[in-house]
């Protein structure tokens, strides 16, 4: 694979950082152009958003979701409403028993065929699974009916907990943009952002100091691995 940073005058070690600070923390490219002038490593914030647009694909391509290597074991299914130029779309996400997000998709309904193009894309993925965690919106049913594995569905008070909180990363990113122009961009955006926050979480509150430190520099050197061409 060619370097998708061939061409440009900042280092791509420099590009890299941006687009992992831009991504993983409620940071806009002109801030993260602020914070790389202070220190004369980036002259302008187009080099931040190119980067991120050239190294979304190859990220998506590289990117190694479930750490545990078991995404067929239970899913929680969920759906955020976003507005998108005053209109609700609605955000779908599938995520896994640890909180890793396998699946975004933006659509502008809710129900049976969306639900239905939302389980196939993720289940042409990641396969078939045992249990299915969702609310009670009836296009996961109707959904689920067509596909045949209705029996795997579960609903129920608190149960789907792990997808309301991995919603909340996203909601503070969104308010730091001050919400999207466009749905294709922000279909671009959550896959990226979903991929980039698998990897660089590493559940803090769960783990020792120097555990922590241990999975942050592993996590830190298999992006710049990832992201060499």
């Amino acid at each position: 694979m060619s370097n998708p940073l061939w061409y440009f005058e900042t280092s791509p070690e420099i590009i890299r950082l941006a687009v992992m600070l831009y991504v993983r923390f409620p940071l806009s490219l002109r801030n993260v152009e602020t914070s790389g002038a202070s220190i004369s490593v980036m002259r302008r914030c187009a080099t931040g958003r190119t980067g991120l647009a050239r190294l979304s694909p190859v990220r998506s391509e590289n990117s190694v979701h479930n750490r545990c290597g078991n995404t067929q074991w239970r899913w929680h299914l969920d759906k955020v409403y976003v507005k998108i130029g005053g209109v609700t779309h609605y955000l779908w996400r599938a995520v896994d028993h640890e909180v890793e997000v396998l699946e975004s998709f933006v659509t502008r309904k809710r129900d049976k065929a969306a639900a239905l193009t939302f389980l196939k894309k993720a289940m042409k993925q990641y396969g078939q699974l045992r249990i299915i965690v969702t609310d009670k919106l009836r296009s996961y049913r109707a959904a689920m009916i067509e596909i045949g594995n209705e029996a795997s569905q579960h609903t129920g008070r608190n149960l789907n907990n792990r997808a309301e909180n991995a919603h909340l990363p996203f909601r503070r990113r969104e308010r730091a943009m001050l919400r999207f122009r466009r749905m294709s961009c922000l279909q671009k955006f959550v896959s990226i952002h979903a991929s980039i926050h698998n990897h660089v979480n590493q559940n803090r509150s769960l783990e020792t100091r120097f555990r922590y430190k241990n999975l942050r520099n592993h996590a830190l050197a298999e992006w710049r691995q990832l992201m060499a061409a």
